[in-house]
């Protein structure tokens, strides 16, 4: 098998779990936005950290291959679509990074809730529901998006 064959499936292999892993983390974000129950929280977002760990595995794997990728085809970071799809994808880990802040601090509020009684809380629902730190997620995600779309058609 030749080297471009090898870039190419580790390139497509980290696009797929950067997917889903995003996935992962966002539909358990989603489920733990309907529960009231801090341990059914703060199960939930424990579970996101393994969807984390598949995005970063999936930013490594696309930046690394992809890279080798580039070069070994000639383009090198010359073409606007590689410059603008490496540019997408720190702004999407970053914005990824940031939005998770507070579903982190929601996880630890949830764990000192659930071992504590149990009880719904007015301040963890906000947490969770943290309107900024989703649409700093979603974004995230459009920068994924965006991504495939400068992979595929190459403008």
């Amino acid at each position: 098998m030749a080297a471009y064959h090898w870039f190419l499936f580790f390139h497509l292999l980290g696009a797929f779990c950067f997917f889903a892993g995003a996935a992962v983390a966002g539909t358990l974000q989603l489920g733990a936005m309907r529960r009231e129950k801090p341990s059914e929280i703060v199960t939930l977002l424990r579970l996101t950290r393994a969807g984390v760990l598949v995005v970063m595995a999936g930013a490594v794997l696309t930046i690394v291959f992809g890279t080798a990728l580039a070069h070994h085809l000639g383009y090198g970071y010359t073409p606007g679509w590689i410059r603008a799809s490496l540019a997408l994808w720190l702004v999407s880990l970053v914005l990824g990074a940031i939005g998770g802040r507070t579903a982190r601090h929601a996880r630890y509020r949830a764990e000192e809730l659930a071992a504590s009684g149990d009880l719904p809380d007015p301040d963890l629902t906000a947490l969770v529901r943290h309107r900024p730190s989703l649409l700093l997620s979603y974004l995230s995600t459009a920068c994924l998006f965006a991504i495939v779309v400068l992979m595929v058609w190459k403008p």
